[in-house]
């Protein structure tokens, strides 16, 4: 016709989804990657089931905030609506606020398992579900273990699976890793019955007082102010230095008095020295 037309590519909802953006003319037809009302549909797809599409859709509608505020959306679903910057906001805050709830929960629990098929770059090795169960009883001597799974049509973020100590993959076809929530709970509960029934006849020594969910995440925000202030961080060029420390300080599996120790030498290293 007689616009231009800019194709801007997304991912997430679909493996590859084109919305098409008319600047002269003001308008964007989205499709289904930016809704007026509803959140849009993202799922793990057949052909990708390693992949990442809730974060591939969260990077995706990024593209759409640097349009003109007055731009009018065209959405597959719903009705046209202008202001693309505060819908892509809320779409933010309401995984922030849904990201908020997971860490919430995991408050008191001492050890979580992150239930993943897929692999996570700068995490922790996974643990089929078997070796982990016999870890994952062990650890409810210390106190409250926590099992997240995610939804059926996503699974889990990299930063819900980032929250947890460890994790858990159960052993499927690498074509069709993907399993029916139900079915991947019951596989999880059987496994752990089963090593709950080896623990009983072994009784453990005494062990210290396991580091909560809440103790290793202060100290995480700790150390993240501290070698920022320090200038060793740069947030402007963070090179993925923070990852990696939590990937290091996971699979120590701090102590609670450990945890003090290293706050309090934290709060010593930023207090400014007194000249003698």
């Amino acid at each position: 016709g007689a616009r231009d037309w800019t194709v801007i590519p997304g991912y997430g909802h679909s493996p590859e989804h084109a919305a098409l953006h008319a600047r002269e003319a003001g308008l964007l037809i989205s499709g289904d990657m930016l809704l007026p009302r509803i959140s849009t549909n993202v799922s793990v797809w057949s052909s990708d089931p390693d992949g990442d599409p809730l974060g591939r859709f969260l990077k995706s509608i990024s593209a759409y905030e640097g349009l003109p505020t007055d731009t009018l959306v065209l959405p597959s679903h719903g009705m046209p609506f202008r202001g693309i910057a505060a819908r892509v906001a809320e779409l933010r805050a309401h995984h922030a606020a849904r990201l908020a709830e997971l860490e919430e929960a995991l408050a008191d629990a001492v050890f979580s398992a992150a239930l993943t098929a897929r692999r996570r770059e700068l995490s922790l090795p996974r643990l089929q579900a078997r070796d982990a169960a016999v870890e994952l009883v062990g650890r409810t001597r210390d106190g409250m273990v926590a099992l997240v799974f995610g939804n059926e049509t996503s699974g889990l973020t990299n930063e819900e699976a980032a929250l947890c100590s460890l994790p858990v993959t159960i052993p499927t076809d690498a074509e069709f890793s993907s399993l029916n929530l139900g079915a991947a709970v019951q596989v999880l509960a059987y496994e752990l019955r089963m090593a709950a029934l080896g623990e009983a006849a072994a009784p453990a020594d005494l062990q210290p007082e396991p580091a909560t969910h809440a103790d290793f995440e202060g100290f995480m925000a700790h150390l993240e102010r501290a070698v920022t202030a320090s200038g060793f961080h740069d947030p402007a060029n963070p090179k993925r230095l923070l990852p990696r420390m939590r990937r290091l300080f996971n699979r120590v599996r701090l102590e609670r008095e450990e945890v003090a120790l290293l706050r309090g030498m934290l709060t010593t290293f930023e207090t400014p020295r007194r000249r003698g």
